[in-house]
């Protein structure tokens, strides 16, 4: 019998060469432990087959079905993907429940004479481990926000702060969405909620707990991912950086930062035709208008103007904390954004000196 883990725990990979997940195509696309490779013993179809027969004809009929495709995809996998693998080596194995898709796989690797272990449980285990972790756990986060209109490169000067020994998060990759309504990357449709929180959770495991984390100053939905509690908890009563650049160098940072969308002009459109109807119709089709005759910059200057920084000064005049520093940036370039990296980094280890993160 192969051995089992009762846990799951963030260092066990350290344990195992390999985390092999052996579900569904489509259920290792959903979510899946970090770092594992997905060898299944079922596709997608045939997982759907073997349950029509379970349901409609018998649980014999279905088992034995069951068993011939598995042998069949676990010899695939030994031929091709496993056929370099060293005497010593180890895998974890995990299916949904830790039970018989595993099992088979384990049991073959064991017979070739590999370490092979199974994940009790299975992905079921791993994903408790990552709700206790998200949503029961107290947070040992120490954050800094990082704030600032549309179009102050905060996602950008965010991924400037390691090189300038400050911790960063970017929860905008995490989530694959810019957050805002043309937040949308085309093409690439956002992760599921449980990916996302796999994301997350790995990205914290990576932290020091000891030292501030600077994270973009999100609202706790990401698209149409919403940021866990123990994350969320924190940022809504962390210090804030607010960052300040002028209007026009805003919209000029957008033109090049959404290039993408408005490559785009029928994407562009219909996101144009889903802006709030509080702007009024003919506001809405002057937007639409300049977006077909290609002004660009007009329009980011517009949409800067009449709806981003309205929305954004309401935002904080409801949350009502005063900034614990500004940063002021002449223009967005590339000189502009280095040196606000560092003037934040300056303000960071200003924040921590004052014991900001007591408690």
């Amino acid at each position: 019998m192969p051995e089992r883990v009762e846990h799951y725990d963030p260092a066990i990979a350290d344990r195992f060469d390999t985390i092999i997940d052996v579900r569904s195509p489509a259920e290792f696309a959903e979510d899946h432990v970090p770092g594992s490779v997905n060898l299944p013993v079922l596709g997608d179809e045939e997982r759907a087959s073997v349950g029509v027969t379970y349901v409609q004809e018998s649980r014999f009929r279905a088992r034995r079905i069951g068993a011939a495709l598995v042998a069949r995809n676990i010899a695939r996998h030994l031929e091709v993907a496993l056929a370099d693998k060293p005497g010593g080596w180890a895998p974890l194995i995990y299916c949904w429940r830790g039970g018989q898709r595993s099992g088979a796989m384990a049991t073959v690797l064991e017979q070739v004479g590999w370490r092979a272990t199974v994940l009790a449980g299975g992905y079921r285990t791993y994903r408790r481990h990552v709700t206790a972790a998200l949503y029961a756990a107290p947070s040992p986060l120490s954050v800094v926000l990082l704030d600032g209109d549309t179009g102050s490169a905060k996602t950008e000067i965010i991924g400037r702060l390691n090189a300038h020994g400050v911790q960063s998060l970017d929860l905008e990759a995490l989530a694959g969405h810019r957050g805002s309504l043309f937040g949308a990357l085309p093409g690439r449709p956002q992760p599921s909620q449980k990916m996302f929180e796999s994301r997350l959770l790995a990205a914290l495991a990576r932290l020091d707990a000891g030292r501030p984390v600077v994270v973009e100053a999100e609202s706790s939905r990401i698209g149409e991912r919403m940021v866990p509690p123990v994350l969320w908890k924190a940022m809504l009563t962390a210090p804030r950086i607010e960052l300040r650049a002028p209007a026009q160098a805003r919209a000029r940072y957008l033109v090049a930062a959404y290039g993408e969308i408005l490559a785009a002009p029928a994407d562009l459109d219909a996101i144009l035709a889903k802006l709030p109807t509080h702007h009024g119709k003919a506001r809405i089709s002057e937007w639409r208008a300049l977006a077909t005759a290609g002004d660009f910059q007009s329009l980011a200057a517009a949409l800067i103007q009449d709806h981003y920084d309205p929305a954004y000064a309401r935002s904080r005049r409801d949350d009502g904390r005063t900034p614990a520093s500004t940063v002021d940036l002449a223009s967005l370039q590339d000189g502009d954004q280095e040196e606000a990296a560092e003037r934040i980094a300056g303000v960071v280890a200003e924040l921590t000196n004052r014991a900001a993160f007591a408690d």
